[in-house]
């Protein structure tokens, strides 16, 4: 078994106590995920300020665009990261770098596709969307620099995929701090002394996103343990990548496809104004937070689950889901009740309208407090995906939280039309999910402690 800590930085997930190891694992990865909104917000805050509202306009347009482009290879990294930890708990020193070098291979490879589609496709898929004329050209620039630094944007994630696998947040943590350093600096430089506007903002984002492909990339080479990269050993082992894509594309599909939802929300939302998109946007980006903070558990989940079924301790894994569900549930509870305690105050960051104010805080009303159901909601299909089983966790998510919100949009909202009647639809999906994965988890609990039994 390698069950030895190697370094400070990984985490023995397989023994000892679990509560302190979850909050050690989680606790780096929710700062990296409120850093990469706070950085983003600096892109938006500097394009805004100094380059006028076209530029932001043009920023702002790519958003959604780039998240349905991004999605489905961001969760394949989950794969990655589920196999890898299965491999490492295991002690199967071989197999684990084969998953390291077909993974790191994978993402450059998904990073220069992307590059090539995102350059040449553009403009088409912004006029597909309705942009603009008096900013398509600008947003069309934007994309075009931000996807040429889309193989460093993938080999971050899926090299930072390879060190949580291990236990290791806090080394990612820091590479993102460097790098987001370096693009707030880069902003402020190429958009205020150069005035470069949109083209600055995107070229501070790939040379940033190409200092934490560096360091990660780094870390993994000086690395003793079997996760140690080496590039002549760059190659795609064909069994290997079949396991990642098993949990990795539905995860990136169910992703990409709850974003889709949420842009179906969007126009709802768009038909009662600019006051009330504008208290959506401002309400979104608290949200923006809460989501990140419950998620770091539920990456804690996959990665704790994945490498206890790796060496069989099944015991453990019930364990371990338990105390990521109170930890979800205690810190979505505290954070969505302080977001709706302050929201006043907090909404005035965005904005000084009181009528922004009061459409943010009736959205809050509805997605803040109730935050907790989605914190659950998405720790069953972390566990599920770290034993996993990917494709029907993703399917019960689709139906429960898209199905839901098109039902309410098409179905009850039209005849109730209030941006209280519309937001009532998150809790409510949560909810249905909820009780599909619940049942999921019970079937597959049971079919993997059978499996374990026929094999003693």
């Amino acid at each position: 078994m390698n069950n030895v800590k190697k370094n400070r930085f990984e985490i023995d997930m397989c023994n000892g106590s679990i509560m302190d190891k979850l909050i050690s694992f989680s606790l780096p990865l929710m700062v990296s995920g409120i850093l990469q909104l706070a950085f983003n917000a600096v892109d938006i805050i500097v394009v805004g300020r100094f380059s006028g509202s076209q530029a932001l306009a043009a920023v702002g347009s790519t958003t959604a665009l780039i998240n349905v482009f991004t999605n489905l290879f961001i969760g394949i990294s989950l794969g990655a990261n589920v196999l890898a930890a299965r491999f490492y708990a295991a002690g199967k020193d071989r197999e684990m770098s084969e998953t390291v070098h077909t993974s790191i291979t994978l993402a450059l490879i998904s990073g220069i596709m992307m590059a090539v589609i995102g350059v040449l496709l553009a403009k088409w898929a912004l006029e597909i969307m309705g942009t603009p004329d008096d900013v398509i050209g600008q947003s069309a620039l934007y994309m075009r620099i931000y996807f040429m630094g889309m193989p460093f944007f993938m080999l971050y994630n899926y090299g930072a995929a390879i060190l949580r696998a291990i236990g290791d947040t806090k080394r990612p943590l820091i590479f993102l701090i460097i790098s987001g350093i370096a693009n707030a600096a880069l902003n402020m430089t190429l958009v205020i002394l150069f005035h470069m506007g949109v083209a600055g903002v995107a070229i501070g984002t790939i040379i940033s996103q190409l200092i934490s492909c560096v360091l990660v990339l780094t870390c993994l080479y000086r690395s003793e343990g079997s996760y140690q990269l080496r590039f002549s050993k760059l190659k795609i082992n064909g069994a290997y990548m079949e396991q990642i894509f098993q949990v990795g594309v539905p995860a990136g599909i169910q992703s990409t496809v709850i974003n889709l939802s949420n842009a179906l929300l969007q126009s709802s939302v768009n038909s009662f104004g600019s006051i009330a998109m504008a208290g959506y946007t401002a309400a979104n980006n608290i949200l923006g937070f809460l989501y990140m903070s419950v998620n770091s558990i539920t990456q804690a989940c996959m990665s704790f689950t994945s490498q206890n079924y790796g060496v069989g301790k099944l015991k453990r894994m019930d364990k371990v889901l338990r105390d990521c569900a109170i930890l979800s549930i205690s810190i979505a509870a505290v954070l969505g009740g302080l977001a709706y305690s302050f929201g006043p105050q907090i909404l005035t960051v965005y904005t000084s309208d009181p009528k922004v104010i009061n459409c943010g805080m009736e959205i809050l009303a509805y997605t803040s407090i109730t935050y907790f159901l989605c914190g659950i909601m998405d720790l069953f299909p972390g566990a599920l995906r770290g034993m996993g089983y990917s494709a029907v966790p993703m399917v019960l998510s689709v139906i429960g939280t898209v199905g839901t919100r098109i039902v309410w949009v098409f179905g009850i909202f039209p005849n109730h039309r209030s941006l209280s009647v519309l937001f009532v639809s998150y809790p409510v999906s949560w909810i249905i999910t909820i009780v599909l994965q619940v049942v999921c988890f019970y079937f597959v609990r049971k079919r993997v402690h059978q499996k374990e039994k026929r094999l003693l």
